[in-house]
């Protein structure tokens, strides 16, 4: 077992620059859309770590230590195609598509020996196989990392935090309030109230299209908060439908300041910093 596998080590070091020559020049009609020049240092890299960790570890399994610099680059590798928008099956064709020039220096090298060539090509498939779906697997989480991160990003600019006077912040929400997007704008909001020193915030929910109680606790919760930070809230946007709904749940919002529309909430926050908006005579 040691000696055939072994072997293999020394054909990968041994036959490099002509496996290399066929494997780039397969990649170049295979990996579409791809930096033929970025490509190719993949490639040089790829066939050279492997040779290295077969040489210290020939067990065929890529978990151990000798296999971490491989591990480490697949990872790398799959991260860029990931960014870069290739799918899953592109990024282990890879790997997959180096059996083709492997296999043709194993037939090579066990032209008279039939038995030793299918324990090398048996060898050489599992562990191709395994660098393969390690890379569709790297390439998946990454993926998702990636779809985590731009949905956050996309909460955070569904839910801004607008400076509308001196010391008077408004958050316009849109949509349905759930658990995630209320501690986005909880952050958002707590954030702009210690940057600004905001006394007073305005949460219009002119474009929440249904209160039940959850938003409703969400919007108190939020509301908690920027006490805490030392800014009173005012709510806006309550439309008959919202009033009735709320009355109906029972929800208290004795406390809170509401209006029915941010105009309105705007007023009341000039007043409660002591600020006056007075209409000029129009221009002749």
């Amino acid at each position: 077992m040691v000696d055939h596998q072994s072997r293999l080590a020394a054909i990968l070091r041994d036959q490099e620059s002509r496996i290399l020559a066929e494997w780039t020049s397969l990649l170049a009609k295979t990996s579409r859309g791809a930096d033929r020049a970025e490509t190719e240092e993949q490639a040089r890299t790829f066939a050279r770590l492997l040779a290295q960790a077969m040489a210290q570890d020939a067990t065929g399994e890529i978990d151990g230590p000798a296999w971490a610099k491989m591990r480490d680059m697949l990872t790398g590798l799959s991260a860029a195609r990931a960014r870069q928008g290739s799918t899953p099956s592109e990024t282990a064709t890879f790997i997959f598509s180096f059996k083709e020039p492997l296999f043709a220096r194993l037939r090579e090298e066990y032209r008279s020996d039939g038995e030793g060539l299918t324990r090398e090509s048996w060898t050489a498939s599992q562990l191709l196989d395994k660098l393969g779906l390690f890379t569709t697997e790297t390439f998946h989480r990454t993926r998702e990392d990636i779809i985590a991160r731009q949905q956050h990003e996309l909460l955070e600019l569904s839910t801004p935090v607008v400076a509308l006077w001196e010391g008077i912040l408004a958050v316009p929400l849109i949509g349905t309030l759930d658990s995630e997007r209320t501690q986005v704008v909880m952050e958002s909001l707590l954030q702009r109230i210690v940057d600004s020193g905001a006394s007073i915030a305005i949460i219009d929910i002119t474009g929440v299209p249904t209160v039940d109680t959850l938003v409703a606790q969400h919007l108190l919760k939020t509301v908690a908060a920027a006490r805490l930070m030392g800014a009173e809230c005012i709510i806006s946007g309550i439309r008959p439908q919202i009033a009735q709904t709320i009355v109906h749940l029972g929800v208290d919002l004795g406390s809170v300041a509401t209006k029915a529309t941010l105009a309105d909430a705007l007023i009341l926050a000039l007043g409660r910093i002591g600020a006056t908006v007075t209409r000029s005579a129009p221009r002749a």
